[in-house]
């Protein structure tokens, strides 16, 4: 046996898969892609076959939603197998352009949308935002995310954030242009050593903070400084963790009327990977006369929209129907007007599928802030 395979197996208890095919069973991406996590992990036994199943083009059908694991009876964590899969492939140097441009992104700029590191603020437009420096004592340090800061679709979360921690009279602050990538998804596309400049870096930077907590926006920035940042000297909390607080100690009140009847859709690195369930609902369910419905398929059952595990850089092969027009056909079915989540990856995903299903007169996908934000 090769060091190589050795060390392959050891990191990620290959020999401890007793395969029961739960992983493949509940993957949700399986009913549309040729992915077999139970085989693939177990032809990773083999050191003829470990370089050759690195390039298996639906290693990148992977969403990292973490159903795998939530249902592995061994307590294993199978699509860290397939990103070790994309790592062999990342230093080999045999990735997809748009993969290989978006790590470059973060490396040079730190974002992987190849935006200007400079502009990363110029959402801020126009609002009364608090910048804070290193050094400086604050209760909450805001982290935007990289995707928020420059999409367009989305900016509004941080905005509408911004309008109700100035409402509820929050000890907040920004870090401006000096916040960079968490890169989650750095990790989540294989680039390991880029992944651990990244740590090294962040955590140098966020601990520079007087800071009592660091308040992710996105799930993805929430689950990567809490799971896989293990220096960070401030407590990391999701904003819907923030909202629950404000609301329970009356610092914040809904006060506005919204009639309308809504679903909440888990996010999967929300969700599954951090167990934050009832919070989202916690805060929905304040909002005076409004309906609001559960998915058949929610909390940890949540269905994957697809945003996650790099696919929103990687090309797939991926056949039928995608997950995300899946879950708003589930959604139209439930008569819905608004389709609400707390995820910049989730809007975007289940907004194009939204208009590729022609429901754009009647539903709308939006983030738990952007409901919120007109009813304080």
């Amino acid at each position: 046996m090769s060091t190589e395979l050795q060390s392959f197996i050891q990191k990620y208890d290959l020999l401890g898969c007793i395969q029961c095919g739960k992983c493949t069973g509940g993957c949700p991406v399986t009913v549309r892609t040729n992915l077999n996590v139970r085989r693939i992990v177990y032809d990773t036994l083999d050191q003829d076959m470990l370089d050759e199943l690195a390039k298996l083009p639906e290693i990148w059908d992977c969403t990292a939603c973490n159903t795998c694991t939530v249902r592995c009876p061994k307590g294993l964590k199978p699509a860290e197998i397939l990103i070790g899969l994309r790592n062999i492939l990342v230093e080999s140097g045999e990735i997809q352009p748009t993969v290989r441009d978006a790590l470059e992104s973060v490396f040079l700029e730190g974002n992987p949308w190849d935006k200007p590191r400079a502009t990363r603020s110029d959402w801020m437009q126009d609002l009364e935002v608090k910048i804070v420096e290193p050094g400086e004592k604050v209760k909450n340090l805001i982290f935007v995310c990289c995707t928020i800061a420059y999409d367009p679709r989305v900016q509004a979360i941080a905005q509408s954030f911004v309008k109700v921690l100035n409402k509820a009279g929050v000890d907040y602050g920004f870090m401006g242009n000096k916040e960079t990538c968490c890169s989650s998804e750095v990790h989540n596309l294989g680039e390991e050593g880029l992944f651990e400049m990244e740590i090294e870096d962040n955590t140098e930077l966020l601990n520079s903070y007087d800071a009592e907590r660091i308040v992710a926006i996105s799930p993805h920035c929430y689950d990567a400084f809490k799971n896989q940042y293990p220096d960070l000297k401030a407590e990391v909390i999701h904003y819907t963790q923030l909202l629950k607080e404000l609301l329970e100690e009356n610092k914040l009140e809904i006060t506005g009327e919204l009639p309308q009847k809504i679903v909440y859709h888990d996010p999967c690195f929300l969700g599954k990977q951090n167990d934050v369930f009832d919070e989202p609902r916690y805060i929905l369910n304040h909002i005076p006369e409004a309906e609001i419905v559960e998915f058949e398929r929610n909390r940890e059952r949540s269905l994957c929209c697809e945003g996650g595990g790099g696919r929103m850089w990687a090309e797939t092969e991926s056949l039928g129907e995608r997950l995300a027009e899946v879950r708003v056909r589930d959604a139209k079915e439930l008569g819905v007007s608004l389709l609400a989540v707390a995820c910049p990856f989730c809007i975007l995903t289940l907004d194009d599928a939204i208009k590729a299903k022609g429901f754009e007169e009647e539903m709308r996908v939006v983030d738990i802030l952007e409901i919120i934000v007109d009813l304080i």
